[in-house]
């Protein structure tokens, strides 16, 4: 029962080449910067990847695209900050984009983890985003059919976790981490403290540990934004 691992190396060790990976992001808050470094040194190939933006710099998920081990990425923001990998990679054909509309991402994952196959929204109706989707009305406005997203591994980032696999997160850390948790087969969280069974406040447990996979301790984690005003690069 105990879902500790003595490292990221180990963490990561059995994602393979072609997997679907969710990523946990909305800016440095959420990002697990130490798991996407280990994920690059680990080196699987040929992935999808998930997250609310294309990264920045050279770190991160940034630095995954340029090590050339991303070939489709599903996200909401391709032009952040400093998205200069994913622009160049993207221009020159290299890696595929489907671009989805941050609300419609969310509740993607969302109902990827509740086990709904597909809802309605009227976001990106008449758009050409809804190319190709079944479209219906109802009470007079027009909606599109939008599919569930679930990953085989989803990488997150918390604040706590018990052995259990229990989370708390950190303000804004919280975004995308806690439904990407529920809509992977595998989850690989990594967080500042583990703490011991009880430790953590049942009510404050916002990730029941039934979502989780493996924890490791990172404790003095990366923040991706420090790292980019340093002009870091990985690797």
């Amino acid at each position: 029962m105990d879902k500790t691992l003595p490292s990221l190396a180990e963490a990561v060790q059995r994602i393979p080449d072609g997997a679907t990976v969710m990523i946990g992001g909305f800016g440095g808050s959420g990002a697990p910067i130490e798991l996407i470094h280990a994920l690059i040194d680990h080196g699987a190939k040929h992935l999808t990847v998930v997250n609310n933006n294309a990264g920045n710099g050279h770190v991160g998920l940034a630095a995954l695209i340029e090590q050339g081990q991303v070939d489709k990425l599903i996200c909401s923001f391709p032009r952040s900050a400093d998205p200069r990998v994913f622009t160049e990679r993207y221009l020159a054909g290299k890696i595929e984009l489907e671009l989805v509309p941050q609300g419609t991402l969310a509740e993607r994952i969302r109902a990827g983890g509740a086990g709904i196959p597909a809802f309605f929204t009227p976001t990106a109706a008449g758009t050409d985003l809804a190319e190709g989707k079944p479209q219906q009305e109802f009470d007079g406005r027009l909606y599109v059919q939008e599919r569930w997203l679930k990953a085989d591994f989803a990488l997150i980032k918390a604040e706590q976790g018990d052995p259990h696999g229990n989370l708390t997160y950190r303000m804004a850390a919280r975004n995308f981490n806690p439904v990407m948790a529920m809509a992977a087969t595998t989850t690989i969280a990594q967080v500042s403290r583990i703490v011991p069974l009880g430790a953590i406040d049942p009510e404050h447990v916002i990730t029941p540990g039934i979502f989780v996979s493996h924890i490791v301790e990172v404790a003095t984690p990366a923040q991706e934004e420090d790292l980019n005003r340093a002009e870091a690069v990985y690797p």
